[in-house]
């Protein structure tokens, strides 16, 4: 099984795992196996604004865990990644491309204006969803039980990330037969 399929399963299995650690064992105990998971990520990453949200993630849980409680940080992770991806997104929007725009071109180099600019409201889209789908984590974190913040960040988040690409495709087919 390649690296990158398993580091993709172990990311996507990460609020089941932290869930399930934190009923047997000692959230300190827990640590090294997320930054394992994380230093994995970052050796499949090629693109260095990638691996900077990984490495941030990771430093992040890591203050929290050691400086503020150890079982909160472990939950932290889902929220820093939203926050990684808020910036990644957001900050493009100042760059002659938004992420969109470059993933639009791999598929279609010549886009035209109105795609670039299309490209450009599903990056503040996307700016959106990360505000919410971060502070709804939060909340799970401050606020939920461990079962809440597992179901939130373990399927709800996931499902809502597929139903965006969902809604955003029909919308891009309704955009381009009106073209």
């Amino acid at each position: 099984m390649p690296i990158r399929i398993l580091v993709t399963l172990l990311t996507l299995s990460y609020p089941f795992a932290v869930y399930w650690g934190l009923q047997h064992f000692d959230a300190l105990s827990l640590l090294p196996v997320l930054l394992l998971m994380l230093l994995l990520r970052w050796q499949g990453e090629r693109q260095v604004r990638d691996r900077m949200v990984i490495i941030v993630s990771a430093l992040g849980v890591l203050v929290v865990t050691l400086l503020w409680d150890a079982q909160l940080g472990l939950k932290f992770y889902p929220v820093l990644v939203n926050l990684g991806l808020l910036v990644v997104f957001a900050s493009s929007l100042f760059a002659s491309q938004t992420v969109i725009e470059r993933l639009a071109r791999i598929s279609e180099p010549d886009l035209p204006p109105a795609g670039v600019a299309y490209t450009r409201k599903v990056t503040q889209a996307w700016c959106v969803f990360f505000v919410v789908n971060g502070s709804v984590s939060m909340a799970t974190l401050l606020w939920a039980s461990e079962a809440t913040w597992m179901l939130y960040n373990g399927l709800i988040a996931y499902l809502l990330i597929g139903a965006m690409l969902g809604a955003e495709w029909l919308i891009r087919q309704r955009v381009r037969s009106g073209q």
